[in-house]
């Protein structure tokens, strides 16, 4: 059991690493788009 558990920590890292990279260029991306949005409401005032 902790033979498999140590493997699937070793995997957990490797998606976590991907998933941490993909996640901020997520919140950059809703960012610019909420900077975007905000700006587009101003200018119409």
């Amino acid at each position: 059991m902790g033979g498999h558990d140590a493997g699937s920590q070793h995997q957990f890292t490797g998606i976590a690493k991907y998933l941490n990279s993909y996640t901020i260029t997520c919140v950059l991306t809703t960012y610019a788009g909420i900077a975007v949005i905000f700006l587009y409401l101003k200018k119409k005032k």
